[in-house]
């Protein structure tokens, strides 16, 4: 399997979703050319890009964990997941991946963009860590580049103590072909956050490098990010 990576730089939401939405509606199923290969044009992508602010709400979202919006626009989409928060300095990443063709499912897929974004971290010298139920991933605000695993009990009254959170997931497939993805937050203005109850959790923290001390910059994180999801999603 061969994956394109485009980088978009900075691209409106909207516009951004349908042509996902376009290219995945155009796609052969896999099969459909000898031996299961793509046809011509039928390449995986993955694009990379920055938003300006928006807040998008996926098929599961609840009107009541958008608390104050005021003038950033909030858009209903069909990925899976809650409410989350776009704007620039942080480092989105749409895979648009023909599953059947890559020989796995919707789980390990899943499992393989976290791992993308926990090897990213490593790169830059941070552990980040996975909530089970809670897709995404964390890091501990104390000690971000502590290797130890999360253990003990989980505080039922708050699972994500001492943690926040990093990187958010939504997708979406399709066909066996998947597109939403990925968004890994690098030097943001977090406030935004605040306004709404992150992925659905009430007072769920997030944070970026910048807030524990790394200094990249959006490129570095892009670059490192595109390689891994690049080797991971590898079939």
């Amino acid at each position: 399997m061969n994956m394109e990576t485009r980088q978009l730089g900075r691209v409106d939401y909207l516009p951004t979703y349908e042509a996902m939405q376009a290219f995945t509606a155009a796609r052969h199923p896999a099969g459909t050319a000898e031996g299961g290969q793509a046809l011509p044009g039928e390449s995986d992508q993955l694009w990379i890009c920055e938003h300006p602010p928006v807040y998008t709400q996926g098929l599961a979202g609840k009107a009541d964990h958008v608390l104050n919006p005021g003038a950033i626009p909030v858009v209903q989409t069909n990925r899976g997941g809650q409410v989350t928060y776009h704007g620039p300095g942080q480092v989105v990443a749409y895979p648009l991946i023909d599953l059947k063709r890559a020989g796995y499912y919707v789980k390990e897929y899943v499992y393989r963009i976290e791992e993308s974004v926990i090897r990213t971290l490593a790169h830059f010298g941070v552990t980040g860590h996975r909530v089970a139920a809670s897709p995404g991933i964390y890091v501990r605000l104390d000690d971000p580049a502590a290797h130890a695993a999360l253990t003990g009990p989980v505080n039922p009254a708050d699972p994500f103590q001492g943690l926040g959170k990093i990187a958010a997931l939504g997708i979406k497939v399709s066909r066996h072909c998947t597109y939403h993805g990925v968004a890994l937050n690098v030097a943001m203005d977090l406030e935004p956050f605040s306004r709404i109850n992150p992925c659905g959790y009430v007072g769920l923290k997030t944070t970026d490098l910048r807030t524990i001390g790394v200094s990249v910059t959006w490129q570095e994180a892009a670059d490192v990010l595109g390689r891994k999801l690049a080797t991971y999603l590898a079939p």
